[in-house]
Formats: C-alpha cells, sequence, structure tokens
C-alpha cells in the first residue's frame, strides 16, 4: 500500500478527474482550484454584482450564511471484521459546501459576531486555524465583502494553506511552537497581538465562543438523530475545539437521553482529557483542555486513539468504496472499532461523524513521502495489513438524507 505516490494517488483517488489548470476534482467534489485562479486572476466574489460601499450596511449577510448551511447525507454501511458483522454509519460532512463539518461552525460563529456588530463590507476577520475552518471562513467571507486574516502554523498541511490564498485569504505563518505539541497557544497569542494592534480586527474565537457548539445543537444532532431514527445507540464525535462534541451532546441529552456522546481524541492531546505530546495528526486533538467540554455533561464518555492506527484506517474504505476519510474521520471510525472489540458498545446503530474528507490530507497521511519524513511507514504498514488479515471490510448500504 506505501509502495509509490503514483500507485496511491491512483488508490485514494479512485474517481478523481483531472480539470483544466490541473486542478483536481475529488469523487463527488467541486474543482479545488476556480476558472479565475486557473488562468492566473484573482477571484471576484462580486463578479456581476454591485459592490458595496465600505461601511454600508450588508442587508445579505444572514441570507448568505443560511443558504452556506447544508444537510448531509448519513451513510449506512457494514463491516465485517473477525467473523463478525457490524453496521456503523458515517455522518458524511464532506458534502457541506466547503467538505467539512467547520461549514456549520464558520456560519455559526459568523452569525455571532454579526448579531454582536455588522459585518461591514471591508471588515477584517481573523482567526487561529490549522485545519478545516480556515477554508471554510475564506469561502464565505469573500461573499459578504469582508477579508480574512487566517494565522496558521507550519504543520498546517500544505493544501490547506493553497485553498486559503486561492480563496483571497491573507495567511500569517506562525513557526514557534507552544511546548505542547503543537502551535495553538503561538496562533493563540499571535491573533491577540493583532487585534490589539489593529481594534477594528473582529475574532470569532473558534475556541471559546458558545456559537460554536450552539450551531452544532441546533444542525447536526438533529440532523444525526432525524437520519438514524430509533437505532442508535452511540455517537462518535472527533474534537478539535470540542464544539461539535459538544452541540451534538446537548442535543442528545435533551431528545435522546439513551444515546451515548463518546469524544474521540488522539494520545498527545489534552483536549478531552490527557497530557500534551507529539500527534501526527492534524484535525483533531489540540495543545489545550476544550474550553466547551468543561463541565460534567459535555459528553458521556472518552476514547483516546493511537495515531498510527487512526491512519492505518484511512485507506481501507478508500480502497473498498472509493470513500476517501480525512484523518480526525478515520480517528471516530478507529475508537468505534476499538469500542466493538472491547465490547464498550452493543449491537445498536453507531454513528461516526465524519467529519472531512481526504482532500486536506493529501499532504501528509496520504502521501509517502511524508510517512517516510515522519519515520512511521513500516508501522502503518503492518496496522493496515493487521487489519486486512482480520478481515476488515467496508461496504455502502445506503444513505439516508
Amino acid at each position: 500500500m506505501w509502495r509509490g505516490a503514483k500507485r496511491r494517488q491512483a488508490l485514494f483517488w479512485p474517481r478523481a478527474t483531472r480539470a483544466p489548470g490541473n486542478g483536481v476534482v475529488a469523487p463527488g467534489g467541486a474543482c479545488l482550484r476556480s476558472e479565475c485562479a486557473q488562468r492566473g486572476r484573482p477571484v471576484d466574489p462580486w463578479r456581476g454584482q454591485r459592490r458595496i460601499a465600505q461601511g454600508e450596511a450588508v442587508p445579505c449577510v444572514k441570507p448568505v450564511l443560511a443558504r452556506a448551511l447544508r444537510k448531509t447525507p448519513l451513510l449506512h454501511l457494514d463491516a465485517p471484521r473477525r467473523g463478525r458483522v457490524r453496521r456503523p454509519g458515517l455522518k458524511l460532512e464532506e458534502n457541506g459546501l466547503t467538505g467539512s463539518v467547520k461549514d456549520r461552525s464558520a456560519v455559526g460563529l459568523l452569525q455571532a459576531l454579526h448579531d454582536e456588530r455588522p459585518l461591514t463590507p471591508g471588515t477584517v476577520v481573523v482567526e487561529s486555524t490549522s485545519g478545516n475552518l480556515g477554508p471554510a471562513l475564506a469561502r464565505l467571507l469573500p461573499s459578504i465583502d469582508c477579508v480574512f486574516l487566517a494565522v496558521v502554523d507550519l504543520k498546517t498541511p500544505h493544501a490547506t494553506r493553497t485553498v486559503l490564498t486561492e480563496r483571497g485569504a491573507r495567511a500569517i505563518v506562525v513557526g514557534e511552537a507552544d511546548g505542547q505539541g503543537g502551535y495553538l497557544l503561538s496562533r493563540l497569542r499571535r491573533v491577540r497581538e493583532l487585534c490589539d494592534r489593529t481594534p477594528g480586527y473582529r475574532w470569532p474565537n473558534q475556541y471559546e465562543n458558545r456559537a460554536s457548539p450552539d450551531i452544532h445543537r441546533r444542525t447536526t444532532g438533529p440532523e444525526i438523530t432525524e437520519q438514524a431514527g430509533p437505532e442508535p445507540g452511540a455517537v462518535y464525535v472527533p474534537v478539535s475545539t470540542g464544539g461539535a462534541l459538544a452541540g451534538i451532546s446537548a442535543h442528545l441529552r435533551r431528545h435522546r437521553p439513551d444515546v451515548a456522546a463518546v469524544a474521540v481524541d488522539v494520545h498527545g492531546s489534552p483536549a478531552v482529557t490527557g497530557s500534551a505530546g507529539r500527534r501526527l495528526l492534524q484535525g483533531i486533538g489540540a495543545g489545550r483542555p476544550s474550553a466547551f467540554l468543561k463541565g460534567p455533561h459535555g459528553y458521556g464518555r472518552s476514547v483516546h486513539v493511537d495515531g498510527i492506527e487512526a491512519i492505518a484506517v484511512c485507506p481501507i474504505p478508500a480502497e473498498d468504496m472509493g470513500l476517501v476519510p480525512g484523518g480526525s474521520s478515520g480517528c471516530a471510525v478507529c475508537a468505534l472499532l476499538s469500542d466493538l472489540e472491547n465490547g464498550r458498545v452493543d449491537d445498536r446503530l453507531a454513528v461516526c461523524l465524519a467529519a472531512d474528507d481526504g482532500g486536506e490530507y493529501r499532504d501528509t497521511l496520504y502521501c509517502d513521502d511524508w510517512a517516510t519524513e515522519q519515520g512511521v511507514v513500516k508501522e502503518i504498514t503492518a496496522a493496515v495489513e493487521q487489519l486486512r488479515r482480520e478481515g476488515l471490510f467496508f461496504d455502502r448500504k445506503h444513505l439516508e438524507h
């Protein structure tokens, strides 16, 4: 499996096509490079529309944000392993506007900013991001004629940084590690410096703003319970800021208290519990505890997964179904498989929040060179081979829309 980039590109993007100008169209997705970007011209989000003057009220902000919320499907699977067939479900957030669950977070955060003080044309929004919130904000803010300043770090995937710049965002790269296995604290310090220096900047603060869990309480949670019907016994949610888990858990406590909200984190992350350390995967975990999960009802229980094992899970649905999961999605599935083996879940439907697809991970967990640089090729190969020996296979059954 880890035997050359050309084979891996064919393996992990089985239905990908090539767009003009070498833009890649992932399975079921849109071209990652706009026509304007392909031709070397800046993208103009107001092309064909009247430009709003600086300081003028923007009556379209709320409708634009409302249209950005899209319902995503629940994919039912058969997953045989060790002679027993399990039937998990994947909540496919890759079907959102920019391909991740952070579309919802971005909408909730911008709605809260606009309610607090209108987002007028020319407003600069600054946010710390190492994953999918950045592309989501970079997609939404130009459509309301605002400017996005993204504070990223050296571990932010190249694909993510490319998307940010192609969508007109300005990226500020933080190079100083925070001593907690990542760059989060350093990025946050940089955001505060920028906001102190320029008081007009607006900071959504995805790490502490209650608008983030609230949007998931109002949208993601109800969609899961509606699509799963009476069947679910647990929902596995990967944790970064903790907003999605806190919101989904709040919905379940009120409407389906019989369904467990399971926090999925990785070793080396203190987002839920534990201590900080080296982490292989971006998009899951954090360098500090989540501000949304401090209360006694933030979630039902937690599972910490090994990064190697989570990465090993990812190519299997890609090979079996052409479904290319992102790193945090692989972690959620890995956590479920672990619980199944340990008898921690019953035979009811277990739903995994597949927070994104593999598009942002082409240069990391789906790249031979990256695995070689990290010194984990042999470990990942052995883990994949072990899962296959145990008979693990993923088979599509049906979609609930």
